[in-house]
């Protein structure tokens, strides 16, 4: 498609959840509900339109083993643009993926700058490694060089315990998170267990990744205070393979996995009934690969909650928690094109029929 050329797309646009339209125009990359005068150089594609999805929680340029050169990052964006998610927040990599903001082919990014962990207390290469007395400064460090976000390691295995257990002090915490918003920064941690959350919680952090140590007692507080979480039921999918290979040495911390994964389910959908926000993230770029978006959808969906919100999880109810736009007039022209209502069927997420980026329908 030429810079100059419009982009027809008809068939049923969905606006919001129930807002549907006809057709939109792209009109030097932006949306617009209003047909353009004289344009001559059109292109027209047909199905059923969402905004570009969003993976809330994958990490470009990172691997299993630490950072990644940028043609494999490269990749990893490319893997997430095929999948139809336009629109990435980075919750934690060590690379500088920058030059990512200058390419108009690739996925939009929203970092949360490199992970902030306790000293040897996460996966090696990963993280600044930091005691408690360091937090603050670094919290400072990273939301500056963030895009709003700051990303905690909230718990881990401690392996004289041989279970996992809390990073941080309370009093840390407090002030870590403190400093965040004192910059205009949101801050969300990882956690697989339950022993750190309501001191998480209770110091003002706006969002828990995973969130598999979620009990009856610590959902209404997450409920009253507005803390979203993003399941990764995708990863969490992993955690008997884990289990499994930690058995021999760690059979406390194995156990413990098991469960968390046997009542992943019924976690995320008491999440869901008691009003917690739930967003669509697969961390991928770890050890998972890239373009998993469909499939966190879909264990969305199996795990109780309406397909409707399953996506709004990734689409409009997801863009509006980041503060990104969707398909109102005037936006960016972020946009995947399915065969079939995903409203009906979730699984139609899977096969893209188009991805328009910036306007530009992606080959």
């Amino acid at each position: 498609m030429s810079d100059g050329a419009v982009l027809h797309v008809k068939g049923r646009v969905l606006v919001g959840p129930e807002d549907v339209r006809d057709e939109l125009w792209v009109i030097g990359g932006r949306v617009s509900y209003d047909r353009p005068a004289g344009a001559r150089d059109i292109r027209t594609v047909e199905g059923w339109v969402l905004p570009g999805l969003v993976d809330a929680h994958c990490h470009v340029g990172l691997d299993a083993h630490g950072p990644v050169d940028a043609d494999t990052a490269e990749k990893q964006a490319l893997t997430d643009r095929e999948a139809g998610a336009l629109l990435l927040r980075d919750a934690g990599s060590p690379s500088d993926t920058r030059w990512i903001d200058d390419r108009p082919d690739l996925p939009k990014i929203i970092r949360a700058g490199r992970h902030i962990a306790r000293t040897r207390r996460y996966i090696r290469n990963y993280a600044w490694e930091i005691e408690p007395d360091d937090l603050v400064a670094y919290v400072a460090q990273e939301a500056r060089r963030g895009d709003g976000w700051v990303k905690l390691v909230g718990d881990w295995i401690d392996r004289d315990l041989g279970d996992l257990s809390a990073c941080w002090p309370r009093e840390a915490v407090e002030a870590g998170i403190a400093e965040a918003h004192r910059l205009g920064a949101r801050v969300t941690a990882h956690c697989f267990a339950t022993d750190s959350l309501r001191d998480l919680v209770e110091a003002g952090i706006d969002c828990v990744e995973h969130a598999t140590g979620l009990t009856d007692e610590l959902i209404p507080l997450f409920a009253e205070r507005g803390v979203a979480i993003v399941p990764t039921l995708v990863n969490i999918a992993t955690f008997p393979q884990l289990a499994a290979g930690g058995e021999t040495k760690f059979p406390r911390w194995s156990a413990h996995m098991r469960l968390l994964h046997e009542r992943r389910y019924d976690t995320v959908r008491a999440a869901y009934d008691a009003g917690i926000p739930v967003y669509v993230g697969t961390d991928a770029g770890g050890s998972l690969a890239h373009g998993l978006v469909a499939g966190e959808v879909a264990e969305l969906v199996t795990a109780g909650i309406p397909p409707v919100a399953a996506l709004s999880a990734t689409a409009w109810g997801a863009r509006a928690w980041l503060g990104r736009p969707g398909l109102e007039e005037g936006a960016p022209a972020d946009l995947v094109v399915y065969e079939g209502d995903p409203r009906a069927d979730v699984r139609v997420l899977a096969a893209p029929r188009r991805v328009v980026l910036d306007g530009r329908v992606v080959e």
